[in-house]
């Protein structure tokens, strides 16, 4: 067993690498046939664009290096009017107090409307689009990060007006995504739909102090202490507007904007809402004597403690933001609050924190929100009920600044802060650009120059599979696999089974059927059925879900599902949509919708091929007897399992006319290097191949199993990501 900060770390290290699932995100859906963003990050889904003309990126190519500066800095009159006359003569950059000589210099300028005989702004539909698009520099980016970790629900839905109202004044050329604290930077995917980025907005549900788990991962900590909790949203967070700053600098040079929805990192609960296990209610008793020491001189001293601790963590946010030039906008949306604390936020029989307690509390969550906007060149949207206002102001610098460069001449490497400042020989204008930036300690230039073998990208995409089968939306996770059909199809199969039911979900409805619907992009339908149910003809007229049946019988609605159900019907190859409705059970009402596209291969051609592997779960000698000889098993969703389970799994082999096919097997670390090698068996149909894995022997972590099948007409591998838990 892992202990509590063994396993808050390796929590850590999961959501700095970026394969944590976004809570919104609907439906799980194998590498191969992702290609759209989660709908809570507002992102349509489909293939590429086709016969449009390819838009170059304009601009200078700014240097690089581990001893180049950027900057950027924004000029404004007394009005507060920016300043756009101003050239390279006009600025001067220190570093520590010494002149810099500015290198490259650039006035940017963009409001976001195309111009005048331009084509309509490009659609994004893929990651192509996007780098293409965030390149050029006539477009601004605009991130909305909802930390709901930090923000109390009333508070979620009250800022969600004026959000929504000031994306609505976004322009045509404006790109814009949404992410949250637990969402995967590899998920993320910029949009110009701003219609469905308000969409996602208006889902927005804060969570502060409510310890409730809403995923199995957060089922891991939810015994911990309060502190201890908040600790980790503390780290979870910062981890993830890290892998953001990280992300938005490889996406361009020029200024992107970061609106921070939160009211500040917590640094240390008062002691009448400490417990001991953050599951359980607060004992009245001990709240109320933890309420006599709010304001005790110990009580004051690991406050400033738990403050200083925050700040030092916040540093590495503030050097990575400025490295890749991303401003944070903080947004508080307590908006102009007197007090900290509500009724609401203590426990019972606890006693109200005294007005000095409230008003620390107070000023140091604010803090954190000025910090982290002024270190990054941002504003701080702070104790205002103006918030339009500073989102306004917000899209006034990404408007109109100035990027320069320079190559430093102190110490590249010295690990040490090194204070910009940039003045002007106009003495009537303001100046604002970041104040400084951390130098790379000898550990990281050493691994600049040398840098570590990156992991390869199908494999990365397969890891990050694994969150998304875990928890794929709010009801089901789901699965697609393709094998070879009749007639020249393909098969199709689609798993969903229910989430697991948890102190947070225990309430909700259930879900007790999905209903499918399956088109090709000439709008020909394909396939029309339920599960569980019998499934409609295929291209019989569309009916409404819960509606009617073949007969045109209304179709009772099913009772909770309890174990996996599936869904098969054969599709040519080439794209289809599949359009998937979640009912609830009892009610038949929709609980959620999906709209997907797949790319259907196609196995009738001479090149060798691999089915999608199926993976079945035991958890005893039974159970896998049972599913070995079952050659109709229902294969399971998720892809993560106790090392105590037995997988199986199955996969089908295709080549040309006679050809013998032996595929190979190996185990691979989550970096993608060997580990072992596995023996494959043969099935009880000709061509199909199982892998009887046993995890007693795997240590906890994330693992990949890759098929090989080589053949005369070449060679194609198939990954299996798995998480072992223990």
């Amino acid at each position: 067993m892992m202990t509590k900060w063994r396993l808050q770390a390796a929590f850590l290290f999961v959501a700095a690498a970026g394969v944590w699932w976004l809570a919104a995100v609907p439906f799980a859906q194998q590498p191969q046939n992702r290609q759209q963003n989660p709908p809570a990050q507002g992102a349509p889904a489909s293939g590429a664009q086709q016969g449009e003309p390819a838009q170059t990126p304009q601009g200078p190519t700014f240097r690089g290096g581990i001893d180049f500066v950027r900057v950027d800095v924004i000029v404004s009159d007394k009005k507060q009017q920016p300043v756009t006359t101003l050239t390279q003569d006009d600025f001067e950059v220190l570093e520590d107090g010494k002149p810099q000589k500015i290198e490259q210099f650039r006035l940017v300028q963009v409001d976001g409307r195309p111009k005048a005989g331009d084509p309509p702004p490009r659609e994004i539909r893929n990651r192509d689009d996007e780098e293409r698009e965030a390149a050029r520099d006539d477009v601004r980016l605009f991130v909305f990060f909802l930390d709901d970790y930090h923000v109390r629900q009333a508070n979620s839905m009250t800022v969600r007006t004026p959000l929504t109202r000031f994306i609505s004044t976004l322009q045509p050329n404006d790109l814009v995504t949404v992410m949250y604290p637990l969402s995967p930077v590899s998920e993320l995917l910029f949009t110009r739909d701003h219609k469905s980025v308000i969409t996602a907005i208006e889902r927005f549900e804060g969570r502060k102090y409510d310890y409730r788990p809403r995923n199995l991962l957060e089922e891991n900590y939810v015994r911990y202490s309060t502190d201890d909790v908040e600790r980790i949203r503390n780290d979870v967070v910062m981890s993830a507007l890290r892998g953001l700053s990280t992300h938005l600098g490889a996406l361009r040079e020029g200024r992107k904007s970061v609106v921070f929805v939160s009211e500040g990192f917590t640094a240390l609960l008062p002691p009448q809402m400490r417990r001991q296990d953050a599951s359980r209610p607060a004992d009245p008793i001990q709240a109320a004597a933890g309420g006599a020491l709010a304001d005790s001189p110990r009580e004051q001293t690991a406050e400033w403690f738990s403050q200083s601790d925050v700040y030092s963590r916040l540093r590495d946010v503030f050097d990575t933001a400025n490295r890749n030039n991303t401003a944070f906008y903080s947004l508080d949306p307590r908006g102009l609050a007197p007090f900290e604390f509500g009724f609401d936020d203590l426990p019972a029989g606890a006693p109200t924190p005294s007005f000095a307690t409230d008003r620390r509390v107070l000023q140091m969550t604010q803090d954190t929100l000025r910090s982290l906007s002024e270190e990054t060149d941002g504003r701080a949207i702070v104790n205002r009920n103006t918030l339009e206002q500073g989102l306004a102001s917000m899209v006034r610098d990404s408007s109109a600044y100035y990027l320069l460069g320079y190559t430093t001449t102190q110490a590249a490497s010295d690990g040490k802060f090194h204070q910009i400042q940039v003045r002007l020989k106009r003495r009537d204008l303001d100046v604002r650009a970041r104040k400084g930036f951390w130098a790379l300690t000898p550990a990281d230039v050493e691994r600049v120059r040398n840098p570590a073998p990156a992991v390869a990208k199908p494999v990365q995409t397969a890891l990050a599979s694994i969150a998304t089968s875990v928890q794929s939306g709010k009801y089901v996770r789901t699965w697609i696999g393709t094998e070879k059909g009749s007639n020249g199809k393909t098969r199709v199969t689609l798993i969903w089974e229910p989430l697991p039911q948890t102190p947070g979900n225990a309430r909700r409805e259930q879900p007790g059927r999905v209903s499918l619907l399956a088109a090709t992009q000439s709008g020909d339908l394909v396939f029309r059925g339920r599960a569980p149910d019998a499934a409609l003809a295929a291209a019989a007229p569309a009916a409404a879900p819960n509606d009617t049946g073949p007969a045109g019988a209304r179709t009772p609605a099913a009772p909770a599902a309890s174990a996996p159900q599936r869904i098969v019907f054969d599709a040519p190859p080439g794209k289809i949509e599949l359009r998937m409705t979640v009912e609830a059970a009892g009610s038949g009402g929709t609980l959620d919708q999906e709209i997907r596209d797949l790319a259907v291969p196609d196995f009738t051609a001479p090149q060798a091929a691999l089915s999608t592997p199926r993976v079945f779960r035991a958890r005893t000698a039974r159970d896998f007897t049972a599913v070995a000889a079952d050659a109709s098993a229902v294969p399971t969703a998720t892809r993560e399992f106790s090392r105590t389970e037995r997988l199986l799994i199955r996969f089908d082999a295709y080549g040309a006319g006679t050809e013998r096919l032996e595929p190979t097997a190996v185990l691979l670390n989550r970096s993608g290097g060997k580990m072992a090698d596995v023996p494959i068996a043969a099935g009880a149909a000709g061509s199909t191949h199982q892998i009887d894995l046993s995890l007693g022997a795997v240590p906890p972590g994330e693992y990949l199993v890759e098929v090989t099948l080589k053949a005369g007409s070449g060679e194609v591998k198939e990954l299996v990501a798995l998480r072992v838990t223990s």
